[in-house]
């Protein structure tokens, strides 16, 4: 039997590309006329995505990050983090992708930095909905062709387009 991307992913996927973003190592990317400083250097910059792109409090991303962040780790391994947080009032999930300028530390269980987060908010009594797409992103991010191709994107297009048409090997 093969594995499709639930429509719950698949619209959660569409409307990623009105809030997502990409940092280079090179310089700072600027989607849609916002410019993200290095996820290092500005732990806020991740929620100034969601404050200008969909008018929630960097402060209220941060306090639900942070919140979750306590009760273990979201990173990954292989460089991956996908941390996550529950938002009172929001209508419909929302994420971002960043990858910071250079990997930072994220207490990973294999102890390597991260170079790409997936930051996914869900609205606060979402608990299936947040399951799934979780399971999705994980099974994304374990596959290392998917991983090297986000890697290799150089445009938030290109980025959108290989979330939105994967598709989970059988």
């Amino acid at each position: 039997m093969e594995l499709n991307v639930s429509s719950t992913t698949r619209q959660y996927l569409d409307n990623l590309g009105n809030i997502q973003t990409q940092l280079n190592k090179a310089q700072t990317e600027v989607s849609s006329g916002l410019a993200v400083q290095q996820a290092s250097d500005d732990p806020g910059a991740i929620g100034t995505i969601f404050e200008d792109q969909a008018e929630i409090a960097r402060s209220v991303v941060f306090d639900s990050l942070f919140a979750r962040e306590k009760l273990g780790s979201t990173g990954l391994g292989q460089g991956i983090a996908i941390p996550h947080g529950r938002i009172k009032g929001l209508a419909r999930a929302l994420g971002a992708f960043v990858r910071p300028r250079q990997p930072i530390p994220f207490d990973a269980p294999d102890g390597k930095p991260v170079g790409q987060i997936f930051v996914l908010l869900v609205p606060e009594h979402a608990t299936e909905e947040h399951l799934q797409l979780l399971s999705e992103l994980a099974e994304m991010f374990s596959e290392r062709p998917f991983r090297d191709q986000l890697a290799a994107a150089t445009d938030t297009g290109s980025l959108h387009n290989l979330f939105a048409t994967w598709e989970p090997r059988s």
